[in-house]
């Protein structure tokens, strides 16, 4: 016999969704079917909160209480760096493999560190704008016209300078 409904108690639910599109409500139901709530509801709750993010992936985070459930887009570095390049909107289903070799600036990515920064596995902020950095160089894209490599080595050897947060 399952437990007894108590409309106190807060579950979160963490799942990676396509930004402005509704996901395929089976992958959805076993995530939101026991805890009493309707999977293309939340399908249609997830594509209207993640309209900003059209075409990338993004993981969401459901707050559900009281079988009503609250969508809040939990943005990655990778998903943060991609939109600060700025690019069209692409359809996934016929672009394939698309390669982001933009440039964004050493603001850009010190701002994005600063979203990242409480998820940050660094001690200091240069750590985090270090790990922001290998995100861009593994996405192909430059910072500030340089390989972000470059910049890694000039952050550890203190040449290039970075506010204390």
């Amino acid at each position: 016999m399952a437990p007894k409904f108590d409309p106190t108690i807060i579950n979160i639910v963490k799942m990676r969704a396509v930004g402005g599109e509704v996901g395929a409500t089976s992958s959805i139901a076993p995530k939101v079917g026991p805890l009493g709530l309707s999977p293309k509801k939340i399908g249609e709750d997830i594509c209207k909160a993640t309209q900003g993010w059209k075409g990338l992936k993004v993981t969401v985070q459901l707050t559900i209480q009281n079988r009503q459930a609250t969508v809040t887009v939990v943005p990655s570095a990778a998903a943060l760096i991609i939109k600060a390049l700025k690019e069209p909107h692409r359809d996934r289903k016929k672009v394939k493999n698309i390669k982001h070799n933009g440039n964004i600036t050493l603001e850009e990515v010190m701002e994005i560190a600063r979203i990242m920064r409480p998820r940050s596995g660094a001690r200091e902020f240069s750590g985090t704008v270090k790990e922001i950095l290998g995100t861009a160089l593994s996405i192909g894209c430059t910072v500030d016209n340089q390989n972000p490599k470059d910049l890694q080595s000039g952050i550890a050897d203190a040449t290039v300078k970075l506010p204390d947060e």
